[in-house]
């Protein structure tokens, strides 16, 4: 058993820097690769590029962690939980009709 968990932490001590590494090359590619083109931009550097990866992380990244995604669901689940098969129905439409402005075909 310790010897399977000893494998996978150094597997991950050696695999997180190596993906790491690959998508901050990728993230560099593909900005030089755009930005100069589209919006006259500068050409960045693979540590820029690593460096532009970990402030879109912190900016973008935790975003459902601070809004609390999943306490909106559940909330909603249990309101939907205690309506009468009747009162589910009649949600149904309502939103149903919020949602044909957005394209829905439902």
């Amino acid at each position: 058993m310790k010897r399977i968990i000893l494998k996978k932490v150094v597997a991950v001590i050696l695999l997180a820097p190596i993906a790491f590494a690959l998508i901050g090359y990728i993230v560099m590619a593909l900005w030089n690769w755009l930005m100069p083109e589209i919006f006259d931009l500068k050409l960045i550097t693979f540590w820029q590029a690593l460096g532009l990866l970990l402030l879109s992380k912190l900016l973008f990244g935790s975003v459902r962690a601070k809004w609390g995604g999943n306490k909106y669901k559940e909330k909603m689940q249990q309101k939907i939980d205690c309506m009468t098969p009747e009162e589910r129905e009649n949600f149904k439409e309502k939103m149903r009709e919020r949602c044909k402005q957005w394209g829905s075909s439902n």
